[in-house]
């Protein structure tokens, strides 16, 4: 679901402010008139500031650009009203007063999956990478999902003559094992957490969960790694337990793409986003992935058919959020 805030009869919508919010970084970009490219694209950590306003400030002040009128953008979290909590980071804020506070005339606030789903029919040909076969089919329903900070799960669903976002939480199903060395990881990662959900080990936060889980399993005594010293150790293959742990997380990762696949009728194709997969390369190409995306039984056929793609472009979800703000001014006449 999105939220949107507007003031009474705004006189002008540009100069338009996009961000990308997630647990870990915010990224904003400007958009300074009609038919104009993205500038100023930063990225800065959440953890230095107190809530978005101070980080936006920041970002305004840093660029002296002109201030914003309208502003639109995806955060890593449910929105479903005026009050945001984030699920990965401490902020929580109102909308309504963010718009105030910022001197907007409209605000608009989405989920950052939802954002990035919004993206995705302005993407070029090498604005992504296909893994595996298959074929788009044109006018199909299209699937997202993508391991960051956290699981996030999306999807476009064919609406007259174009696509309507999914707002969910995909992230937070329940993982299903598709093998006994899976149960029991599953299981091990359970007697920590209680539910086990798809985000508790495809995400950064399951890497590492996955790296101790499969020690463990080994009989073997390790300490903590973050999960950039386990991606990297993984696409060195200078540790096999980081190896072992990485296919792990690119298997269940195919196992929930393959779900949603199924479960929207995505013959539009399967993309996968987020912080993670983009950055796995090859190593990703020769994962359990796009095996597990096929192994559905009577169903493999069916899903052999669907073309999973990365998503390499930069700030992808900026895009989309410029597409809201986009489909915002039409509805309104502007």
């Amino acid at each position: 679901m999105m939220h949107t805030v507007l003031s009474t009869s705004p006189d002008t919508s540009y100069p338009r402010l996009v961000g990308d919010i997630g647990g870990t970084n915010a990224r904003f970009a400007m958009i300074l008139g009609a038919g104009q490219p993205m500038v100023a694209a930063q990225t800065l950590a959440c953890a230095d500031y107190p809530g978005p306003a101070e980080a936006i400030a920041a970002y305004l002040a840093d660029t002296r650009l002109p201030a914003p009128r309208w502003c639109a953008f995806g955060i890593a979290n449910p929105v479903s009203g005026d009050l945001v909590r984030m699920t990965n980071h401490h902020w929580q804020f109102s909308i309504a007063a963010l718009r105030d506070a910022l001197g907007l005339d409209v605000l608009q606030v989405v989920n950052d999956f939802t954002a990035l789903a919004m993206a995705i029919p302005a993407l070029l040909p090498g604005d992504v990478r296909q893994v595996g076969d298959g074929a788009a089919r044109s006018g199909a329903a299209i699937g997202l999902v993508g391991p960051g900070t956290g699981l996030g799960i999306s999807g476009l669903i064919p609406c007259q003559g174009d696509y309507t976002p999914l707002a969910g939480e995909g992230g937070h199903i329940t993982l299903a094992a598709s093998n006994r060395e899976e149960a029991a990881l599953i299981d091990w990662v359970g007697n920590a957490y209680g539910h086990v959900s798809a985000e508790r080990l495809i995400s950064g936060q399951g890497l590492e969960n996955l790296y101790l889980a499969h020690a463990s399993l080994a009989g073997r005594t390790v300490a903590p790694l973050s999960a950039a010293r386990i991606s990297e150790q993984a696409l060195q293959g200078s540790d096999a337990l980081c190896v072992q742990s990485l296919n792990s997380l690119c298997a269940f990762l195919g196992t929930v793409a393959a779900n949603l696949a199924l479960i929207l009728g995505a013959q539009g194709g399967l993309y996968i986003g987020g912080g993670i997969v983009p950055k796995l390369g090859r190593f990703f190409d020769q994962s359990p992935f796009r095996t597990r995306f096929e192994d559905k039984g009577r169903f493999q056929g069916y899903l052999s058919q669907i073309p999973t793609l990365v998503i390499q472009a930069r700030h992808p979800a900026l895009l989309g959020a410029a597409r809201a703000l986009t489909r915002q001014a039409q509805e309104s006449g502007l």
